[in-house]
């Protein structure tokens, strides 16, 4: 059987062989380069943008891979800064990013590298579209934003990217994921077919971004920070510090933030695999269990939904940690540390397969942390801090998906269904000008609740769901597989 390794991309599958040119030094920037560097209080360049500013700058694209923190958003806004016209309100900069949060980082970055010089702004959904229009109107040169809210802009015809310069990818790995890939299609038919430079950022550049990045960029050069090679992520490793006690809800942030495609959560317990998928059911979650105690049909149906893409979650014991092998599973949780550190390996080895990148997330206690942390010596894998999401992160999170979903509903509508659900305004507005009445904003979350996760359910064939479960209560047990 095929396991995981955690090795970068071997000298066979570099995709660039040409020489590099030197790193540019601060004293070799643009007179207006340099000013934008004094204005951040920079003296001197980082290694992302030494290494990059000398193809960027020559109009080159680029497929730039550096570790998060490292100094990538100056290496893009930078050339930036270089390429607009300061005569020309026209867009001639767009800089996608996959979230508000890092949207308005970016944002609030170019202010300050740009010092008044040249106008931007952020554009993200979950937000009225009445500010957004106002400054589109009046012309901006540098656009920010999330592929949904900056696709509608374009089919509303309020943003034109007829003269734009510069397209950027930021967290590209993100940006060509499965949720993202569409609307980056669709994007990018509104982009001139020449002379727009392309540039992607990011931390790693998994297999099938490094394929489909050849649709975007052209003749483009790799400029890795990982010893001369691109870093091609099998998966990436997490540890979420939690309270025991509040484990199950954790998990529930986790599953709601990170929304994965497909995933396996492990339990070390058959008892704790009942109760996790009894809590993810009760959630509405399409979960469902696997472990010894399930009948050999039973659990060859269950593994035939999860590779037919018509279940989501899988919640199990080691019993499903080898010999099952689903291409497309993207995330695997460990909802306990196992008890022997081979079991680590086989779990994590459910995802990253046949060249597709995954996500390991470990749910820990400070005993268990300190268990993980042997294991990740022993195998020499760096596991990553992951905070366990807020409750009002995940609100937000998921108010932003909505929005971007209704948006997409709305985009595919035609007139004439836009006409007939123009019978409801009557409604729509009674219900919105009474908030005081709970009952009235129980209506409208109950609504918004309901199709938001019949969205997540969108890939799921129609069948039968599984009755309502009954209240599960939290208990330990020493029964094993």
């Amino acid at each position: 059987m095929e396991e995981q390794t955690f090795s970068p991309m071997n000298e066979s599958e570099q995709p660039d062989t040409e020489e590099n040119k030197a790193p540019l030094k601060f004293e070799e920037l643009p007179e207006n380069l340099r000013q934008a560097c004094l204005r951040a209080s920079w003296k001197n360049l980082m290694p992302v943008q030494a290494h990059s500013l000398a193809y960027t700058l020559e109009g080159r694209d680029v497929m730039v891979q550096s570790r998060t923190g490292s100094g990538k958003t100056g290496a893009f806004l930078l050339p930036a800064l270089s390429l607009i016209d300061a005569e020309s309100n026209a867009c001639q900069v767009l800089i996608l990013v996959p979230t508000r949060e890092l949207a308005m980082q970016v944002e609030h970055e170019a202010q300050t590298l740009f010092g008044g010089t040249i106008t931007s702004l952020c554009l993200y959904g979950g937000t009225r579209y009445a500010k957004q229009l106002q400054a589109l109107q009046k012309g901006v040169q540098a656009v920010i934003g999330t592929p949904g809210r900056v696709l509608d802009h374009l089919i509303r015809r309020s943003l034109d990217l007829s003269k734009l310069k510069l397209l950027v990818f930021d967290e590209a790995d993100r940006m060509l994921s499965i949720g993202f890939y569409h609307d980056m299609q669709e994007i990018h038919r509104f982009v001139p077919k020449q002379n727009v430079q392309t540039a992607f950022f990011s931390a790693t550049y998994p297999p099938n971004v490094l394929t489909i990045a050849k649709t975007f960029l052209h003749d483009a050069k790799t400029i890795s920070l990982s010893q001369g090679q691109v870093h091609v992520a099998k998966s990436a490793h997490y540890l979420c510090e939690c309270k025991p006690m509040d484990k199950d809800r954790c998990l529930t942030r986790l599953l709601e933030k990170e929304n994965p495609s497909q995933a396996i959560i492990f339990c070390n317990t058959k008892n704790n695999v009942h109760y996790i998928a009894g809590v993810l059911q009760g959630f509405g979650y399409n979960a469902m269990e696997f472990s010894a105690d399930l009948p050999q049909n039973k659990r060859e149906q269950v593994l035939d939904r999860l590779r037919k893409g018509t279940l989501q979650y899988l919640v199990a014991t080691d019993v499903a940690s080898r010999g099952i092998d689903i291409p497309h599973l993207s995330h695997v949780f460990l909802y306990e540390v196992p008890e022997d550190r081979e079991s680590y390996i086989h779990r994590a080895g459910r995802t990253g397969r046949a060249g597709a990148a995954g996500t390991v997330i470990s749910l820990v206690d400070i005993m268990e942390k300190l268990e993980l942390e042997r294991i990740a010596k022993f195998y020499k894998i760096d596991i990553m801090p992951y905070q366990d999401p807020s409750n009002e992160e995940i609100a937000r999170l998921v108010s932003e998906r909505m929005a971007n979903h209704l948006n997409k509903l709305r985009r595919q509508t035609t007139g004439l269904e836009r006409e007939r659900a123009k019978r409801f305004i009557p409604l729509i507005k009674e219900l919105a000008g009474d908030f005081d009445d709970i009952d009235n904003i129980q209506l409208l979350t109950m609504l918004f609740d309901r199709e938001y996760q019949q969205s997540l359910l969108a890939k799921e064939q129609a069948e039968p769901k599984s009755a309502p479960q009954k209240t599960f209560r939290r208990r330990s047990s020493k029964k094993r597989q």
